[in-house]
């Protein structure tokens, strides 16, 4: 059937949606959330929704994927056929029942995802059969290799090109702001890709964005490494990988992630790292909560990492509370700047980040790896790094502290009693910077005044809130007044606390990238 197009200035998050009159679609055969095939000069895949309203007879309205995959214009005349039952839909149907899938099912499985042939349903069910029956070491590297060859890969012709990850879970963790120039300032290629917030407080790329731009397309990212040894850019504006970033959106509607991996090494793959470490916080509120666990992840990451062409090293870092002393975009980012311009001295920040780098210096053969990343940090040529990165980038690079817009309206958190910091809930304190408005508003966060292991006298400052809008902190104290984000005592308790009714269990779901 040959149908006019009708753009429509609907963005479908990336899916390829098609609007069908209903006198259209009965005469092709097609249901709502069906597939056609359509052809001009390329082809395309789509989903069908179904309307009387919206779209006339003899018209096929197109969302802006379309049109621009497509390259058509307002009453181009397509052709537009039902589309062949995926194959794929056989192999999802297998991995429910708990087969092992083969190499050449899993691509089929991820092209069809990227190319719109599994509608959001089918995606759901693969993604719950990998859940539930479990994802083996050989689908998992099938899985990054399919998910690194439908997508844009870098390619910078050097030998040898370093890349760091961490698994997430723990807020505050603007070690990445640090180690990059850290290591692009010792001469080490590092093109950093980054998330933004799914459900924490604040992705690296919200951090790095109040520095400078990071939506780069991939030639721009090129250029700035090729000046400076390194870069700090959101993934999402890339397209490496594309699946994956399909398949965290229904992971995170669905609260599981049995993509973890794949997802962390087909990243890395696609930038061509051929050395990568990756940071595994663990404890008490991280996603990994004890060391058996987080050692068993190190295995499967260094086995996947050499199947894949990958030199890795795991780090288990300690995750029992926020790294450094703020949460929030600006915040963290100004924090970060202090620590470069030696202007703060924050211990656990500065450990972890030279531990990080260390690491990525030992994996290429360098000796002594902390003390080079700390001789680099405190001699001035990681923030001069930094700086030529911003610049690079498109941002201020004589940026100073000072700079950032912090939020005005502010709440502060005292204790109601003497002793010492014994403990610190990490995911009650991101709902209360979300709360705040962090990430979406950048100068939103927590500023914490005491940690873990500090004395505390009654009425001392905890933390201090800020949102850039004030009828968010009412939302702020409501989560104050119904729970408790540390704990204050004289001594370490025994007890935790006592279960008399049978209780309701509400599990936080962590999902970073």
């Amino acid at each position: 059937m040959e149908l006019k197009t009708k753009i429509l200035g609907i963005e479908s998050g990336g899916k390829p949606f098609v609007f069908l009159n209903v006198s259209d679609a009965d005469e092709l055969g097609v249901s709502a959330s069906g597939r056609l095939r359509i052809k001009s000069d390329r082809e395309l895949t789509v989903i069908v929704n179904i309307s009387s309203v919206s779209v006339q007879k003899g018209y096929l309205g197109i969302s802006d994927e379309v049109q621009k995959f497509l390259k058509l214009e307002q009453d181009s005349i397509v052709d537009v056929q039902m589309s062949p039952f995926p194959k794929s839909l056989q192999f999802i149907r297998n991995k429910l029942n708990g087969k092992k899938l083969t190499d050449r099912e899993i691509h089929e499985i991820v092209n069809g995802v990227v190319n719109g042939n599994l509608n959001e349903s089918e995606i759901s069910a693969f993604v719950t059969s990998l859940h539930i029956q479990g994802l083996s070491l050989d689908e998992a590297t099938s899985l990054s290799s399919s998910m690194v060859l439908t997508g844009k890969q870098l390619f910078l012709n050097v030998p040898q090109i370093v890349d760091k990850h961490s698994i997430g879970g723990v807020p505050g963790d603007k070690t990445t702001l640090l180690v990059v120039p850290i290591i692009a300032a010792s001469g080490l290629i590092i093109p950093k890709t980054s998330s933004r917030a799914i459900t924490s407080a604040a992705g690296t790329a919200d951090r790095a964005e109040t520095l400078m731009p990071v939506n780069l397309e991939i030639s721009e990212m090129k250029k700035v490494i090729q000046k400076t040894n390194g870069c700090i850019v959101w993934g999402g504006a890339l397209d490496l990988a594309p699946a994956d970033d399909i398949f965290v959106k229904t992971e995170y509607s669905l609260c599981i992630d049995p993509l973890l991996l794949p997802s962390i090494m087909s990243k890395k793959k696609a930038v061509g790292a051929t050395h990568l470490i990756v940071d595994i916080p663990t404890g008490r509120g991280a996603k990994m909560k004890t060391i058996g666990e987080a050692d068993l992840l190190a295995k499967d990451i260094i086995e996947l990492g050499k199947r894949l062409g990958m030199h890795c090293h795991c780090v288990l870092t300690y995750g029992e509370q926020p790294i450094g002393n703020t949460i929030g975009p600006s915040l963290e980012a100004r924090e970060a700047l202090n620590v470069l311009m030696n202007k703060s001295q924050i211990p656990d920040l500065f450990d972890k980040v030279c531990h990080v780098a260390g690491s990525v210096f030992e994996i290429t053969g360098k000796k002594n790896g902390f003390e080079l990343a700390q001789d680099i940090l405190l001699s001035g040529k990681a923030e001069k790094k930094l700086r030529e990165i911003i610049s690079y980038q498109g941002g201020q690079s004589e940026i100073k502290p000072d700079d950032f817009v912090i939020g005005t309206n502010t709440f502060e958190y005292t204790s109601v009693n003497d002793g010492q910091v014994l403990w610190m809930d990490n995911n009650i304190m991101v709902e209360i910077a979300r709360a705040a408005g962090a990430p979406k508003n950048k100068g939103s966060g927590i500023m914490f005044n005491k940690k873990n292991g500090d004395k505390v006298t009654k009425n001392d400052l905890l933390f201090t809130v800020y949102s850039e809008k004030s009828q968010k902190l009412s939302r702020v104290e409501q989560i104050l007044d119904e729970k408790i984000p540390m704990g204050i005592g004289d001594k370490m308790e025994m007890l935790i606390h006592q279960v008399k009714e049978p209780p309701v269990v509400r599990r936080s779901f962590v999902l970073d990238r």
